[in-house]
């Protein structure tokens, strides 16, 4: 078939006791979980982006000598200051102990480049520079996605931007997903502009 399922960064950082944690992550590790065995029932392809941070990357609040969770400026780009997270080779880095990465098929990982932050599992920030995660989907003659992970507001949101930009058709299991919500609003907000700029809204009971 000529789809794949997406997964967003289902790494221990994002989820409860994790540098990053988001508020409820490890929620959506079962959902993920029945996506994919969905998905395997179905013939569609299983991917998964992962943070993957040098541990001088710029967009760490102590290595720019900021504040974790404020705002500033990063080679141009308007940057959130992060605490240190999924740093190569660190636990924090590795995938949620309880995902089935077994029926994962191919891993991208971004965030690499010390100097831009890399939200999208397809380009940095900047589009400066891409993963190798669309060309592997256009040389399996994939045109349809479905996207889940962490975290709704920031890395699944502009990895589905990317995903319609680059002409997919692109679905989002909404209960697979959480969000930072450094402003309560957010993760409603980027979910409406995720729909806004094409993409589905879906339930996992319609993935099936």
């Amino acid at each position: 078939m000529n789809s794949a399922l997406l997964l967003i960064d289902l790494q221990k950082d994002f989820c409860p006791g994790g540098a990053l944690a988001v508020e409820n992550g490890d929620a959506v590790i079962e959902i993920a979980n029945e996506a994919m065995a969905i998905a395997h029932r179905n013939g569609v392809a299983v991917v998964a982006s992962q943070d993957w941070h040098p541990l001088n990357h710029r967009s760490f609040a102590v290595n720019s000598g900021t504040q974790p969770g404020t705002l500033g400026e990063l080679e141009g780009l308007p940057q959130v200051w992060w605490p240190v997270h999924c740093v190569q080779q660190q636990s924090g880095a590795d995938f949620h102990s309880a995902l089935n990465k077994q029926l994962i098929d191919q891993i991208f990982r971004k965030g690499q480049n010390p100097d831009i932050d890399s939200y999208s599992a397809f380009f940095d920030n900047g589009h400066r520079s891409q993963t190798e995660l669309h060309a592997w989907l256009q040389a399996k003659s994939i045109q349809n996605l479905t996207v889940m992970g962490l975290a709704t507001d920031y890395c699944v949101k502009f990895s589905v931007l990317d995903a319609l930009e680059l002409g997919y058709n692109t679905c989002v299991i909404v209960e697979g997903c959480r969000g930072v919500n450094l402003h309560a609003e957010d993760s409603q907000q980027a979910l409406m502009q995720m729909q806004e700029a094409g993409a589905q809204l879906i339930t996992l009971e319609e993935f099936k």
